[in-house]
C-alpha cells in the first residue's frame, strides 16, 4: 500500500502537501484562500475570542449588583495563631449585634499554599449602602476600635475585595461538616470577564454531581479581574476524584481549553473551616 508522509509550512505562504507513493511522486499546494481559512479555523480554536462591546457593565450582565461579598485575607504570625482566632470569633459577634446588614458566610485557616493564613467570607445584602453603613457604625465604635488594633498585632498583613457572584453559580449554602475546601484564585486579561462568564457558564454543569461548587466570585473593588472559585470536598481524595471524574465527561475539555487563554495567573490553596464558621 502506497505511504504518505505530510509536511506542514508556514501559514502566510499555504499549506505544502507531498504524497510520496512507493513508485512516483507528486507535489500538490493549496491556493492561498483555502490556507487563510485553515489558518482562521485554527487561531479561532486556540485564541481567545473578539470580544464584542457592550453597553451594560460586565457586572450588570454577570451578577446581582444587590448582594456584595467582602473576601477578607489575614497573614497571622505563627506565634499569635491562638490570640488572632480568639480576637476575630469577638469580631464576628460584635458585627453579629450589630445593625450592620451583614453576615459571616465562612472562615477557613490554610492548609496547603500560604501557611499561617485565614481567609474570611461576609456578606452584605443591600449592595454598597449598606457597606457604607457599615464603615460609619464601625467606625464609632470604642469595641471595634479595640479589637482592630489588637488584632494589628497578630498579623503580618491583611487584604480585602470587594466582590460579586456569578448568577450561573449555584446560591451559596452552609454545609456540615467535615469538609476541605479549595479556592482557586485567577487573575485574568482585562476585557475578558465576559468570555470566561460564557465558558464557566457552561462549564460549571460539569460539576454539579458531587455538589462541590461552594461560590464564584469575581472582583469589584481591590485586585481587578480577579476570579475565585470555592470548591468543597470531603477530603482530598474526594476532590481528586471528582476532578477526575469532570475530565471524563465530553465538554468539560473544550472548556478548559477556552478559559485557558484567558488567564494571566492561577493560584490554589486548601482550606479547612474554623471552629466558629457557619459553614463546615
Amino acid at each position: 500500500m502506497a505511504s504518505a508522509v505530510v509536511k506542514l509550512k508556514n501559514f502566510a505562504t499555504g499549506f505544502k502537501i507531498a504524497f510520496v507513493p512507493s513508485s512516483s511522486c507528486r507535489t500538490l499546494t493549496t491556493s492561498h484562500r483555502l490556507s487563510s481559512e485553515v489558518k482562521d479555523n485554527w487561531f479561532s480554536k486556540v485564541f481567545v475570542r473578539k470580544i464584542e462591546p457592550t453597553k451594560e457593565s460586565h457586572s450588570r450582565l454577570l451578577s446581582d449588583k444587590d448582594v456584595i461579598y467582602e473576601l477578607q485575607t489575614h497573614n497571622i504570625r505563627p506565634d499569635m495563631r491562638d490570640k488572632y482566632l480568639s480576637n476575630y470569633e469577638k469580631h464576628c459577634q460584635l458585627m453579629a449585634s450589630s445593625d450592620i446588614n451583614a453576615e459571616l458566610v465562612g472562615s477557613w485557616s490554610v492548609i496547603v499554599g500560604d501557611q499561617d493564613q485565614a481567609f474570611h467570607v461576609w456578606r452584605y445584602i443591600g449592595g454598597y449602602a449598606e457597606i457604607d453603613k457599615a464603615c460609619v457604625t464601625l467606625a464609632k465604635s470604642n469595641e471595634h476600635r479595640r479589637l482592630w488594633n489588637e488584632q494589628g498585632q497578630c498579623i503580618r498583613a491583611r487584604h480585602n475585595q470587594y466582590v460579586l457572584t456569578f448568577s450561573f453559580w449555584p446560591q451559596i449554602e452552609s454545609r456540615k461538616g467535615p469538609n476541605v475546601y479549595e479556592v482557586r484564585n485567577y487573575v485574568l486579561k482585562p476585557g475578558t470577564m465576559i468570555e470566561w462568564g460564557n465558558n464557566w457558564a457552561r462549564a460549571i454543569s460539569f460539576r454539579r454531581e458531587n455538589e462541590e461548587a461552594f461560590a464564584g466570585f469575581f472582583s469589584q473593588i481591590g485586585r481587578l479581574y480577579n476570579v475565585h472559585h470555592v470548591w468543597a470536598y470531603s477530603d482530598l481524595q474526594s476532590r481528586k476524584e471528582t476532578r477526575e471524574a469532570a475530565w471524563r465527561k465530553p465538554g468539560w475539555d473544550e472548556c478548559v481549553a477556552y478559559t485557558v487563554p484567558l488567564i494571566q495567573q492561577m493560584h490554589t490553596k486548601i482550606m479547612v473551616p474554623l471552629p466558629f464558621s457557619p459553614t463546615q
